[in-house]
């Protein structure tokens, strides 16, 4: 004999049920936009029990709000139309004594609200209601309802019991997910939190830059500031070794205290040594008193010896006793001082050629070297020069009391292009330069010196041709549209109307970095 059921005159649908289930967890499990797949097994669950339609409601608890979280059947606007508030119509009632509620005819029903402006009847036939509370952890955190058209051969406990079932299986999803979607909500601003921090820490005041290369200066000075260890700092000669050096000293636990800067190459060979370590009266001609020297006078907070690559080999050898033991004696004198000075180097030569070459000591390099910072050159980092500009303009404008307002994009981008042999004191001066010669407080590329408008005059023209000009040009396309991205290769290439691959392909070909450019 065979069986039919009285709510739909199929195979029993009592018998499927564990296969709903089962493909209602699998949809869960495997869920990546929970939103989405939520509408999908709603339209499982209308499909199932031969319903009309269903929808989910999210209960806010800092509100007292109820609001359609997803649905199946409405439309997005019907979905937006239902909102609640706690106690109000039978979807408030149920939040509110969590507890199932069936309305068997809802067009003679003055709990029905009605708020998302659906069809009451269907073809003539009655409709009904069924709401089911989403409960977690003795709470109410929802409600799962389905409409369904009238029939009093169905059993609602039945009903009730599945939609309770898998407002459950939902709810314990949905936590879940909220969980992981908390938590990574959380390390990201933690995230940005550290960033806002680090970029706080590691950029000096006295500094300007943030390209990536800079921010990694920024991150080993924030390092090193709080230790007394010997610095060494490395780069082309204008691009502000002298900076990093305050920046070291003055974010350090000796900044309130002396800071001692020596050039060594302005110093003559002759009076370096009583320079660096005093003299004692007659030690020489004209040496009618006891002076002291810049390490005695650092004693306690920093010495800077700036461009140390110049100093004689007949001094090194001192200094390397100084750094060693901390002691010395002045010149024409046999008291020994103790000192506690932290060191700081600085130089634009190449020191191990220089050793190569016996021109500068190996054990006195292995003595400074200890944690070395290289500064890179301006056309290394061309991303910081409109931020440079924007300084030296507001700093030329309040020294010079001029009103130069901007700079023309025309004029920028033959500072972006130019090589900057002078770095940073090149582009300083050649900003001066224009901001006298702008008559409409605007700096135009008429206003900058010629070596920048023609490459002969500078000795920077391409040697190889048109091919090596043309990917110059072609690298620095890349990296403007990828800093105005921030970062996004999907981006930089539709701003450079090419594919994302041939985009891919170059920045393989020029060894670029696109994380780089992300801030």
């Amino acid at each position: 004999m065979e069986f039919k059921c009285k709510k739909a005159g199929n195979e029993c649908y009592g018998l499927k049920e564990l296969e709903l289930l089962f493909d209602v967890s699998q949809r869960l499990i495997q869920s990546k936009e929970l939103k989405n797949d939520l509408s999908a097994i709603l339209e499982m669950l209308v499909r199932y029990l031969d319903a009309e339609r269903s929808f989910l409601t999210i209960f806010n608890r800092e509100s007292e709000s109820i609001l359609i979280e997803a649905a199946y059947g409405y439309s997005v606007a019907q979905q937006a139309r239902g909102r609640y508030k706690l106690g109000e119509g039978i979807i408030g009632r149920v939040v509110e004594m969590s507890r199932p509620v069936v309305i068997d005819k809802i067009s003679k029903s003055s709990l029905f609200l009605n708020r998302t402006g659906q069809e009451l009847t269907k073809d003539g036939q009655e409709l009904t209601f069924i709401c089911n509370p989403i409960i977690e952890a003795g709470k109410v955190t929802g409600t799962l309802s389905v409409v369904r058209i009238y029939n009093p051969h169905i059993s609602y406990d039945e009903d009730n019991r599945l939609l309770s079932i898998i407002g459950s299986m939902i709810s314990t999803s949905v936590r879940m997910k909220q969980e992981r979607l908390e938590e990574m909500e959380i390390l990201k601003q933690k995230n940005i939190q550290l960033r806002n921090q680090l970029e706080k820490d590691f950029r000096p005041a006295n500094i300007v830059g943030n390209s990536s290369k800079m921010r990694d200066v920024y991150s080993l000075v924030s390092m090193v500031a709080e230790t007394n260890s010997t610095v060494l700092i490395r780069g082309e000669s204008g691009i502000g070794k002298e900076l990093i050096a305050d920046a070291i000293h003055f974010s350090s636990p000796r900044g309130k205290k002396s800071f001692i800067k020596v050039n060594c190459s302005a110093l003559p060979d002759t009076l370096i040594e009583s320079e660096l370590f005093g003299h004692e009266k007659g030690a020489f001609t004209g040496a009618e008193a006891r002076r002291k020297g810049r390490f005695e006078l650092a004693d306690g907070g920093t010495i800077f010896l700036d461009e140390i690559g110049d100093i004689p080999l007949s001094t090194q050898v001192k200094l390397l006793r100084l750094i060693q033991q901390r002691e010395f004696e002045r010149l024409g004198g046999t008291e020994t001082i103790k000192i506690d000075v932290r060191i700081i180097c600085a130089t634009n030569r190449n020191l191990e050629d220089m050793i190569q070459n016996n021109e500068f000591r190996e054990d006195l390099y292995y003595r400074i070297n200890v944690f070395p910072i290289f500064m890179p050159p301006l056309r290394d980092r061309r991303n910081d020069i409109p931020s440079l500009v924007d300084h030296f303009i507001d700093k030329f404008n309040k020294r010079n009391n001029s009103k130069i307002i901007r700079i023309t994009t025309s004029a920028l981008n033959m500072l972006m292009i130019y090589r900057w042999p002078g770095n940073i004191r090149e582009l300083e001066n050649c900003i001066e330069r224009a901001c006298i010669l702008s008559k409409d407080n605007v700096i135009h590329s008429y206003d900058l010196p010629p070596s920048l408008q023609t490459a002969d005059s500078t000795n920077t023209k391409a040697l190889a041709g048109m091919t090596y000009t043309v990917e110059q040009v072609e690298k620095q396309l890349i990296r403007e549209a990828l800093v105005s991205s921030k970062g996004n290769i999907a981006k930089a290439a539709d701003e450079l109307k090419v594919t994302e691959r041939m985009l891919g392909i170059r920045l393989k070909k020029y060894n670029i970095d696109a994380w780089r450019f992300k801030v």
